[in-house]
């Protein structure tokens, strides 16, 4: 049989966590009951938490998983080991593969209907004679959906509620609290500024450039003040953005700031089955599950370098969104593999916020009107130091933007705004936006460098953003410690698809940089050592 949406009674929405389990035949049932309970006990889960236990449907009557999930009082689900081989899994095996049909029962089970893996497989502890090897356990949080339904193994979707009434389309549904996000895995309404906000900090964890915006755009936004009794009027704007992009005006729509775009996006464009590429910038499954969509994610993996693998985002997915170069992994994925994403009857949203920091913007989808589905988002609150004016643009087919246009509300982007938007498309701007790009280029291979010196470090290979991945046990201990000597760095655990145990921090000038690398130093040097080590 095949697993079936959730339910609406009164647990559906408290109950999240979905148990994984493989098995061999005439595993014990205490066996698999006591790897479930470690399991979850050392994760500090809680088994009330527990929603279901999945496996593969082999093992559907196997005593040991069918009493298991009896004494945790949930159902147990199975599915077919063709369907479960097609969910990607961290860990896989060649010999489960070849026993089953599927790499890894108790991480594809798990994964299968829920969002997020919470713990990796893990094996039944002890001797042969406690039955070690006997079963695995895999456990995953399935996120609280709003509308609809979708399995990232690609196997069905649906557009029928799942949850009793339906929430309105009001700005207060498009801005929900942070706390709505919490319980459903990272916390994808946390941003950098989070971190340096009313301290007196040096700020890694926002990509803005700093020492902007130059004065000939402060003094271009302050003669926009005198019009400010008028109501806005983008055209101007709209045109030189267009001018720039070498674009039909047809094709652009001014935003406030990136953000809104995605909003936008969300609640104007049809979507069944939307994707999101992950690790990236959390606010387009933000707005996305904020206006009632259920979002599947396809979450590239450290171990390749979080590179794309077309293949990996399921046929049937109708708008797929991906950063172009990538937030926070500073991955530039080739123009070419991005179009692999792109058919008739899908919309591609690409983000290049950071693409004008790419010297030459090479692997550019922003002035291509031969992409079907395509949508490129771009943004000037971070070359230019706007973050607070909220200026950006999206790049589309002409009935895209249309439809993007008429959920705006009316006149969304201030005078102001406008004025720095068409400053940004002037020449001389679009001349100091690439000297920008170059040097940012060579203090990033600064940085590189410096990090490189760091044993406990490693870097995410070809960083070609302004920021910089970064793991090392003790993350967070060491965060906190570079913020006690002065420095603000982003935490990484906020990212589907990363931990605790990653930092993204922005490229700094090269004296700012050695200040950071000293520190980094001592709050390195300064942790203590850990017992058994």
């Amino acid at each position: 049989m095949t697993g079936a949406s959730v339910g609406t009674g009164p647990e559906s929405g408290a109950r999240s966590l979905v148990v994984g389990v493989g098995a061999r035949r005439g595993a014990p049932g205490d066996v698999v009951f006591a790897l479930i309970e470690a399991v979850l006990s050392g994760a500090g889960l809680d088994a009330a938490d527990v929603l279901e236990v999945a496996t593969v449907d082999a093992r559907a009557d196997e005593p040991g998983i069918v009493g298991a999930a009896a004494r945790l009082g949930v159902p147990l689900r199975t599915h077919p080991a063709g369907a479960l081989a097609a969910v990607r899994v961290p860990h896989p095996s060649g010999v489960v593969g070849a026993a089953v049909g599927t790499p890894s029962v108790a991480e594809a089970a798990a994964l299968i209907e829920a969002d997020e893996l919470v713990v990796p497989k893990t094996r039944a502890p002890g001797g042969k004679a406690a039955g070690r090897g006997m079963a695995t356990c895999a456990v995953a949080r399935r996120f609280p959906a709003v509308a609809g339904t979708f399995e990232v193994s690609g196997r069905k979707t649906s557009t029928s509620p799942v949850t009793s009434g339906s929430r309105p389309f009001t700005m207060a549904a498009m801005n929900p609290p942070t706390r709505n996000f919490e319980s459903a895995g990272p916390d994808l309404r946390h941003h950098g500024d989070a971190e340096v906000r009313g301290e007196n900090l040096t700020d890694l964890a926002v990509n803005v450039r700093t020492h902007t915006p130059p004065e000939w755009l402060r003094e271009r936004i302050a003669a926009s003040l005198t019009s400010l009794a008028s109501y806005p009027d983008g055209s101007s704007a709209r045109a030189a953005v267009a001018g720039r992009h070498g674009l039909p005006v047809e094709r652009v729509l001014l935003t406030a700031g990136a953000a809104e775009a995605f909003v936008l996006i969300a609640r104007a464009l049809p979507a069944r089955c939307p994707i999101v590429v992950h690790p990236q910038f959390t606010e387009p499954e933000a707005a996305l599950r904020a206006a009632g969509h259920g979002v599947g994610r396809v979450l590239l993996r450290a171990e390749d370098g979080f590179r794309l693998d077309p293949d990996a985002v399921p046929e049937e997915a109708d708008l797929v969104v991906i950063g172009n170069p990538t937030n926070p992994t500073s991955v530039l994925h080739p123009a070419a593999l991005l179009e692999r994403l792109a058919r008739p009857g899908r919309t591609l949203v690409v983000d290049e916020a950071f693409m004008d920091v790419v010297p030459g913007e090479r692997e550019a989808l922003c002035d291509r009107t031969d992409v079907p589905g395509l949508v490129v988002l771009r943004s000037l609150t971070k070359t230019w130091g706007l973050a607070g004016l909220r200026i950006g643009y999206v790049l589309a087919a002409p009935e895209t933007v249309a439809l993007l246009s008429e959920a705006q509300p009316l006149w969304p982007v201030s005078s102001p705004a406008l004025a720095a938007a068409e400053a940004c498309m002037e020449p001389r701007a679009l001349v100091e936006a690439a000297e920008a790009a170059d040097r940012i280029t060579v203090d990033r291979a600064h940085l590189l460098a410096g990090l490189a010196e760091f044993s406990e470090v490693e870097v995410v290979d070809a960083a070609r953003g302004p920021f910089v991945l970064v793991r090392l046990e003790r993350a967070a201990e060491v965060r906190e410690r570079l913020r006690l000597l002065g420095f603000a760095a982003r935490r990484g655990d906020t990212f589907p698809g990363l931990g605790p145990q990653w930092l993204r921090l922005a490229v700094r000038d090269r004296a700012t940089t050695n200040r950071f690398l000293q520190a980094l130093d001592q709050a390195v040097q300064a942790l203590p050592a850990r017992s058994g080590r």
